[in-house]
Formats: structure tokens, sequence, C-alpha cells
């Protein structure tokens, strides 16, 4: 049976139920290097706004473009 066949069966389940069903299907799931690149212990360094001058002055310009495109 394919995930297409069984959507519209989960979609009717309640939500209780998708819980359950995603706790079951998250139990019998191996976590292998495929999944989980990361390594315990590993400093990983990524990007982040912080000492990026305007980047709060460019945000504001995208939410204000925005919100008038909405309107």
């Amino acid at each position: 049976m394919t995930l297409t066949e069984l959507l519209p069966t989960i979609r009717q389940l309640s939500a209780i139920d998708k819980r359950e069903l995603i706790r079951i299907l998250m139990a019998e799931e191996d976590i292998s290097e495929d999944i989980f690149p990361l390594e315990p212990y590993k400093i990983y360094y990524l990007p982040t706004p912080y000492d990026t001058f305007g980047a709060g002055a460019a945000l504001m310009q995208s939410i204000n473009l925005a919100n008038h495109n909405e309107n």
C-alpha cells in the first residue's frame, strides 16, 4: 500500500489517533546518519542576524511592503 492510498484514511482519524500514529511510526523509525547527520558535542556555526547592521531596517521594509501589497 502506498502513502497516497493511505492519506485519505489517515486524514479521517481523530487528532488523538493521528498523534498515536506518529508516536508508533517514530518508535519504529531507525535513527541513522542519513536522518540525523549532526554529531553529538560538535560545534556547528550558524549565521545569525547579530552584528548585521541594517538587517532590522531591511526586515521592517519587507514587512511594510508585504502589508502594503495585501491592502
